[in-house]
């Protein structure tokens, strides 16, 4: 039986798809995850009601919750993270960034309410980094 003959590339590719350091998924990161994720769903609720929201969100709010993920996945400071608004170094793209900021500034007063320990939680952190 013969072996295939690999292509002197082909490692290459395998390299590249490999991860350069794991994803991060220390305390910090989760309750960051949470966080997001429920900044979206309050968020999602009062402007895309109805819209073919199979959860508490809709389609495009679930991209972008993905999206979010997996910048928290691979923020380079990982469990000492400062709040998204106070980073020195911006790791949402261009394009997603204002949308993010809408999301936030929006769900921010709004989750004390709905979410309580994790509003608090939040501005701790806020008020931690300053």
């Amino acid at each position: 039986m013969q072996m295939p003959v690999q292509h002197p590339s082909e490692p290459a590719k395998a390299h590249k798809r490999a991860r350069l350091r794991p994803a991060n998924h220390g305390r910090r990161i989760l309750r960051e995850k949470r966080t997001i994720r429920a900044m979206l769903s309050i968020y999602c609720q009062a402007h895309h009601a109805g819209q073919g929201a199979t959860s508490q969100r809709c389609e495009e709010c679930d991209q972008l919750l993905h999206y979010a993920h997996q910048r928290l996945d691979n923020c380079v400071f990982g469990e000492l993270k400062q709040p998204c608004n106070q980073c020195s170094l911006h790791c949402y793209s261009k394009s997603l960034r204002p949308r993010l900021i809408e999301v936030m500034r929006y769900a921010e007063p709004r989750m004390a309410l709905r979410y309580p320990l994790l509003g608090i939680l939040h501005l701790l952190d806020k008020l931690r980094a300053r």
